[in-house]
């Protein structure tokens, strides 16, 4: 690839959804977006409405669909949906606050949080088997728009595990700074299947963020 024809991945979060604002995990389940959800999902289409997207690709959970459709606005910009950009299959503990799943699985969630390349659920996904289908998902996006710019709408652990792949950093240090913000703008450039981090987890679009 030409470095004329590099792509340039804009990557973001589903902005804020009522099981958020409630600590519970949601995994392939799905709950709505906020007031705040939906204004920061304004606030970021504005942010990039002078930039030319060839297309927006999303998850297919609804909290990322809406996010994507609100960025678009009234931009005739095709959304794609693609099931390898879910957020993490979370078994039992999705609709579940984060309190009832350190009552109910305390190792397992330690792991999580704490020594994410110990955490092996008997029912969902471990960090590496999203790390590899979110790769594959973009991978599949950048052949795609070879020399274009696209919108990539996920979710939280979905970013966190790419950004450790385009970082090469090992999965134990997930969790390391910056935190995935809602609507956080993650900018990514692709030159000869080699992926460069621009911008990582970018908030200034946003009025006010609440600390995690």
């Amino acid at each position: 690839m030409r470095e004329d024809m590099a792509t340039t991945l804009y990557l973001t979060r589903h902005g804020e959804t009522k099981w958020n604002v409630e600590r519970r995990m949601q995994g392939w389940q799905d709950s709505p977006l906020t007031e705040k959800g939906r204004q920061d999902a304004m606030r970021l289409g504005k942010r990039l409405e002078a930039v030319e997207l060839a297309a927006i690709y999303t998850s297919t959970s609804g909290r990322a669909l809406e996010t994507a459709e609100i960025v678009r606005g009234g931009r005739l910009i095709p959304i794609y949906q693609d099931e390898r950009l879910r957020e993490i299959h979370l078994g039992d503990w999705e609709g579940k606050t984060h309190d009832e799943i350190r009552q109910m699985d305390p190792i397992a969630f330690d792991h999580f949080w704490n020594a994410p390349h110990l955490y092996a659920p008997q029912r969902g996904e471990r960090f590496c088997d999203v790390q590899q289908r979110a790769l594959e998902a973009v991978q599949s996006i950048v052949d795609r728009h070879e020399g274009e710019t696209v919108l990539i709408v996920t979710h939280g652990v979905v970013l966190k595990t790419l950004m450790a792949a385009f970082k090469d950093t090992p999965l134990d240090h997930l969790w390391s700074p910056p935190y995935m913000y809602g609507t956080s703008v993650t900018i990514v450039e692709v030159n000869a299947d080699v992926f460069h981090l621009v911008v990582e987890g970018d908030v200034s679009h946003l009025e006010e963020v609440k600390e995690v």
